[in-house]
């Protein structure tokens, strides 16, 4: 049984090299074991860069991060980003796939986390903002991380570096 995703392109337009704003139908095998990228489970919020689509799935009881390799076809094992105790939410990938930026909220405290493949670690960029943030997004290049933050009484926009800083963008 074949299950299709419809990703609505044109809102993905700045992440898709090469895209002209045309939706895209994509057709992978459906998996009631929820080994591949369709399952019976409620998959939220896709985004795509370069040839990974990650997103958020209910699949093993808790909500959490996947990212699905378009060209092998394959569920990619991220060792050490989702957590029993955090719901996550709006993941977003550079276009290496090395970096994965999500919304997690944890205690009812909401924070921005950055995730490296390579060293298998995440880290809270938001740790020392206290205010609710959501929506994050990571630049193809990896180099810089937006978010909407109520830091100033109102949803505001806000850009930090990989490291964690504050970008002051007037």
């Amino acid at each position: 049984m074949k299950r299709s995703i419809f990703i609505p392109v044109l809102a993905l337009a700045g992440l898709l090299s090469g895209c002209v704003g045309y939706p895209r139908l994509l057709n992978y095998p459906f998996d009631p074991g929820g080994r591949s990228f369709n399952s019976s489970a409620s998959e939220l919020n896709p985004q795509i860069s370069g040839r990974y689509i990650v997103f958020t799935s209910d699949r093993r009881g808790s909500q959490d991060v996947y990212m699905f390799d378009i060209v092998t076809g394959n569920l990619i094992d991220l060792p050490g980003l989702n957590s029993l105790d955090a719901i996550a939410s709006h993941p977003s990938v550079d276009d290496n796939g090395r970096f994965i930026v999500f919304a997690a909220s944890r205690q009812g405290r909401s924070a921005i986390f950055l995730y490296d493949r390579e060293t298998r670690q995440s880290r809270n960029l938001t740790a020392n903002l206290q205010a609710e943030v959501r929506n994050p997004t990571i630049s193809a290049d990896a180099s810089r991380i937006s978010f909407e933050s109520t830091l100033n009484g109102q949803w505001d926009i806000f850009v930090y570096d990989r490291s964690g800083q504050r970008l002051n963008i007037p």
